[in-house]
């Protein structure tokens, strides 16, 4: 049996099981995920006390939990509490009570564990190295600022979505003036913490309440490309968000399209938070991270250190494993890619910066690993995988790019790839796209046998033509028929015709 882990999130709002189990990478792989909306903050107290109603529902929540590891055979389940049971006066007695009556332990957290935690998700699944993180709960909201992926500064606010609705609001939306209460004393909350004021770098947003204010959004724009982590938003986003919601009836938000229903009085509140905080940091941009919480102590867990040296490069590596990508084909490709790139850029054949070598050698990795799936129509499975998987440390941009150029079979399927995307870039940019998709192409025909049997190119201009010799050792007719059949697509961007001849080194 595959090893599984368990982790039961008690939060204000929510409480939620996720069963993990490892896969072939090593890496951790959500296999069940249920959520049960509770809304423990509802049965706290003026007097900080958790009620005997709001503790018959967290241990009915945690029973029908048992029954789920239970069935799933998970061994090890951790069982965290934030905001709610942290802020309870008879936490202890809860604490007991859960041991006594299910199988689970609970570990209540600091307000620095649950910001850091929040940190260690963000740093190891984004390629963002300096930024403002928050996460927005039912009963709390953390915030840290992070520069070059190190911890400077966290805090821990004693409000939440769930508990700011409660103080501010009487029904289920706000009135205007609720509203303008509500944002007056946000704001103040944020003053208090002077390393927030004007940092200018991006918002990196956790949790149930960014989530659906992305989902919000992205249905809004009609948004083509599938994921949610690292999605960027602008602060004309969140205006447009605001606006549209406060808009809305409470029926008409209830039915409203990426909107958890259980969050249909509380998603305004949380867009105010996401508000206001932008306009204390003068921020960048606000980004969503999918990984929060419970990633973060997985992060901690079980893996050597808890801060990734290269997040790209562990997404790389589990693209590798679940693709049984061949990487002594692909450390040969970008061999010969560079001999090409630098030839090319010394010939002054076509313009290539620094940033279109790097994501020539990112998308060499990848080069039709759709081929896993069918060999036939392996550009196609390519281009699909890339673009609507979730690739921690790209961008949603750089990973239409990588898709793109992974995935070059011609112009006609380039543009066809392309076509929901074609303001993403300029017709330059499209150009220079397909320019890398077609070398990359070009460099992986000439190991087409995979037998590293091209051991150098050299580039040579001679009037209107490029003559390229290439030396092998061993047979190379494989190598010449591909080359000769995709030499054309490099021909039409470089307006000039390619001699091929090989040589041998034997």
């Amino acid at each position: 049996m595959k090893e599984k882990y368990g982790i039961i999130d008690i939060g204000s709002n929510t409480m939620r099981l996720v069963i993990y189990e490892r896969n072939k990478s090593g890496r951790l792989k959500e296999v069940e995920n249920v959520k049960a909306v509770a809304r423990l903050r509802n049965y706290l107290t003026e007097d900080d006390v958790l009620t005997e109603e709001g503790i018959r529902m967290l241990l009915e929540t945690l029973l029908s939990f048992q029954d789920i590891t239970r069935h799933h055979q998970v061994q090890h389940v951790k069982c965290i509490a934030t905001a709610t049971i942290r802020q309870a006066k008879n936490r202890k007695d809860i604490i007991k009570l859960v041991e006594e009556t299910t199988d689970f332990q609970i570990r209540v957290l600091s307000g620095y564990e649950e910001a850091y935690y929040g940190f260690l998700a963000v740093v190891n699944s984004t390629p963002i190295t300096e930024g403002i993180t928050i996460d927005i709960g039912g009963g709390s909201t953390e915030l840290t600022y992070y520069k070059d992926r190190q911890l400077i500064e966290y805090y821990s606010f004693p409000f939440g979505a769930l508990s700011l609705k409660q103080k501010f609001i009487a029904g289920n939306i706000p009135t205007r003036e609720e509203l303008s209460r509500l944002s007056s004393y946000i704001a103040e909350q944020f003053q208090s913490l002077p390393w927030l004021y004007n940092k200018k770098v991006p918002i990196i947003a956790i949790g149930g309440s960014a989530r659906n204010l992305v989902q919000i959004h992205q249905l809004l724009k009609k948004y083509p490309l599938a994921g949610l982590h690292q999605y960027e938003m602008s602060f004309n986003d969140i205006v447009e968000v605001r606006r549209l919601l406060t808009s809305l009836t409470f029926e008409q938000i209830q039915k409203l399209e990426g909107l958890s229903k259980d969050r249909a009085d509380i998603i305004i509140p949380a867009v105010e938070v996401f508000k206001i905080l932008y306009q204390t940091v003068n921020a960048t941009s606000f980004v969503l991270s999918r990984k929060g919480l419970r990633d973060g102590i997985f992060y901690e867990e079980f893996f050597g250190t808890p801060i990734f040296p290269n997040v790209l490069e562990e997404s790389f590596f589990e693209l590798a494993e679940d693709y049984d990508i061949n990487l002594d084909n692909v450390r040969h490709v970008n061999k010969l890619l560079i001999q090409l790139v630098e030839q090319i850029r010394y010939l002054d054949l076509y313009s290539l910066t620094n940033e279109d070598i790097r994501d020539l050698k990112r998308a060499a990795y990848v080069f039709y690993l759709g081929q896993y799936i069918d060999e036939e129509s392996s550009s196609q499975h390519t281009f699909y995988i890339l673009a609507n998987r979730t690739i921690d440390g790209l961008m949603h941009k750089e990973r239409l790019k990588l898709a793109l150029i992974a995935s070059y079979k011609n112009k006609t399927v380039f543009k066809q790839y392309i076509e929901p995307f074609q303001n993403w870039f300029t017709r330059d940019e499209q150009k220079k796209l397909r320019f890398l998709g077609a070398l990359l192409k070009f460099a992986y025909s000439l190991n087409e046998t995979k037998r590293n049997i091209v051991r150098a190119v050299h580039l040579e201009k001679k009037n209107n033509a490029v003559i390229m010799h290439i030396f092998c050792h061993g047979n190379w007719k494989a190598e010449e028929y591909q080359t000769e059949k995709n030499k054309k697509h490099l021909e039409k961007v470089l307006k000039r015709t390619i001699d091929l001849r090989f040589y041998s080194t034997d």
